[in-house]
């Protein structure tokens, strides 16, 4: 009976390992325009008739010019131009957007749980750097031309030095739909009184004078 049992343990282990060699890893058609309003939802997003599939679904003009970010809260504006704005990118596992920074502007500490993220500054100097797993932070002062990348998953930040001039970057994602999850907004949009007071070591009246910044979603 033993070794029956072994027998079977090996050959499932080969029809999973077989399974997993032969899966699908290419793109299966030409292009897979997301049909944006398909209530239906995979890992993604369905594909829009082929017949329907115009050149403007490949075309998006959202990046060409600096959006104003000096009425923002923190002084910086992100323009995505993810499947959502341009449905050709759906299944190819790329994106961009554009981040354009007020003086002394700041995108605060944030995380894309789906994507590395490569940025090019347009114009400026910036303050940039990512935090590991470790706590250990890796950052730099970087300027017109450079390039900076940030792993996928880690928390990153990036902060225009400049007082008096304002500054863009390029970005680029291995994902179609990155997601961005906000340090602070996160913490005390989301997570009860006790558990912030307990971790931060505030007292209870601090927590809710910042809890009272940031409203839940819903």
């Amino acid at each position: 009976m033993a070794s029956i049992a072994t027998s079977l343990v090996v050959i499932v282990t080969m029809l999973v390992s077989a399974v997993a060699v032969a899966s699908e890893s290419n793109m299966l058609r030409d292009v897979c325009v997301a049909d944006l309003s398909n209530a239906v939802k995979v890992n993604g997003y369905t594909c829009k008739d082929s017949t329907q599939v115009t050149p403007e679904h490949f075309y998006f003009q959202g990046l060409a010019t600096a959006t104003a970010a000096s009425n923002t809260s923190t002084g910086a504006v992100v323009t995505g131009a993810t499947v959502e704005k341009l449905p050709g990118l759906n299944t190819l596992g790329l994106s961009m957007s554009r981040i354009d920074y007020a003086p002394n502007g700041l995108n605060p500490p944030h995380i894309h749980p789906r994507a590395s993220e490569i940025i090019f500054v347009l114009e400026g100097q910036l303050y940039v750097g990512f935090v590991t797993t470790a706590g250990k932070l890796v950052a730099k002062y970087i300027n017109k031309g450079d390039v900076f990348v940030f792993p996928k998953g880690l928390l990153h930040f990036q902060k225009n030095i400049a007082k008096s001039a304002p500054a863009s970057v390029i970005a680029a994602f291995d994902s179609q739909l990155p997601g961005t999850q906000s340090l602070v907004s996160s913490l005390f949009g989301a997570l009860p009184e006790d558990i912030l007071v307990k971790s931060f070591q505030f007292k209870p009246k601090q927590v809710m004078r910042i809890k009272s910044r940031y409203q839940p979603k819903k």
